[in-house]
């Protein structure tokens, strides 16, 4: 399942918290950089202006819950 969302710098760590949650794998990319959803320097290291796209491995209803509140417009 794949989101996209705008995430701010003051955001990471809540984001890299609420990704390290899932049991399954969270990748967070923009263009062709991919990084790891649950690393707070892989996430950190990401262009905020852009808009990131995530991808989920599995299904939870919270972390679904909570990246709704980043929902980009297309």
């Amino acid at each position: 399942m794949q989101h996209r969302i705008k995430l701010r710098p003051d955001e990471v760590k809540d984001f890299v918290s609420a990704a390290s949650k899932c049991i399954f794998d969270v990748d967070i990319s923009y263009n062709s950089f991919v990084v790891d959803a649950k690393s707070i320097i892989g996430v950190l290291g990401l262009n905020f202006n852009q808009i990131l796209t995530v991808s989920c491995n599995g299904y939870d209803a919270d972390f679904e819950r909570y990246l709704s509140k980043f929902a980009a417009a297309c």
